[in-house]
């Protein structure tokens, strides 16, 4: 069986370079996603550059599938491990072998508590939280028999307080979700980790920065490396923490990614000391 990797929201930017760096250590790579046009455009752009690189024979498979999933509906999930193995078909062959889940999708509608309504929260919870619970449970079996890995894609806000109240609960519900899979699952040779980002320069922040052309600079001040994360540093992290070779003995932690922003600011740093150096 052709080793897989399963990606959420792996249309968008974080998810798109999971899936080039997850490539190299994987026959298959599934990404998963609500937004059906978008998910082929991305991988059939993805396959079109593998096949060059590669040079890929007429009678081989494509390395990247789009499967069409709302991951907040606990039917469409369970039906998954069958369409990862077989794309065109929803039954009548064996679940998927998977051997890395990789829990990215996630989205915010509400900057704060004022804001909330009980519709948006459970909006945000579903499928930043509640959503990673049910493609684990939807792939546990197979990750068994893989002795596979799990990583969540978190976020600082998940660690602090950032704004974003229901997004921000929700991943610090999920990284506790990714102790629990690590602790309880941890005798069956399966790995559970998160990944907390901080800023990433996605396409989100690119629509805020036109409507403040001043944002970026705004947000760098209070990161120690005087800049954002990139997409490929999220996938860098992530392919880490896949590798048995390089992380086979982590399991169960957190890695912010986030230019050293959960480290302290500077700039506070700064005014409490009165000291320059900051």
């Amino acid at each position: 069986m052709p080793s897989i990797a399963v990606i959420t929201g792996g249309a968008g930017d974080i998810g798109r370079a999971i899936a080039v760096r997850l490539a190299e250590s994987h026959d298959r790579v599934v990404l998963v996603d609500i937004n059906e046009a978008k998910a082929n455009e991305v991988a059939a752009a993805l396959n079109s550059k593998s096949d060059k690189t590669h040079q890929k024979e007429s009678n081989d498979s494509d390395k990247f599938i789009p499967l069409l999933c709302d991951i907040t509906d606990p039917t469409q999930v369970t039906k998954l491990p069958r369409k990862v193995l077989s794309p065109d078909e929803d039954s009548g062959s064996d679940p998927a072998t998977v051997h890395t889940l990789i829990n990215n999708a996630g989205a915010t509608w509400s900057d704060s508590l004022h804001q909330m309504t009980p519709n948006t929260w459970k909006r945000e919870t579903a499928l930043n939280l509640d959503a990673s619970y049910l493609l684990f449970h939807a792939f546990a079996d197979s990750l068994k028999r893989t002795r596979g890995s799990v990583i969540n894609i978190a976020s600082v806000n998940g660690l602090a307080v950032f704004g974003n109240p229901a997004y921000s609960a929700a991943k610090a519900g999920l990284i506790h979700l990714t102790r629990s899979i690590a602790v309880e699952y941890g005798k069956y040779g399966i790995r559970a980790n998160a990944v907390a980002p901080g800023t990433v320069r996605t396409a989100v922040w690119e629509e805020r920065m036109r409507a403040n052309p001043k944002v970026f600079e705004e947000v760098t001040q209070w990161y120690p490396l005087k800049r954002v994360v990139e997409p490929a540093d999220v996938a860098n992290a992530v392919a880490f923490l896949a590798s048995r070779e390089l992380a086979g003995a982590v399991s169960g932690v957190c890695l912010p990614v986030d230019c050293g922003l959960m480290a302290g600011q500077g700039v506070v740093a700064g005014s409490f000391s009165q000291c320059g150096d900051y």
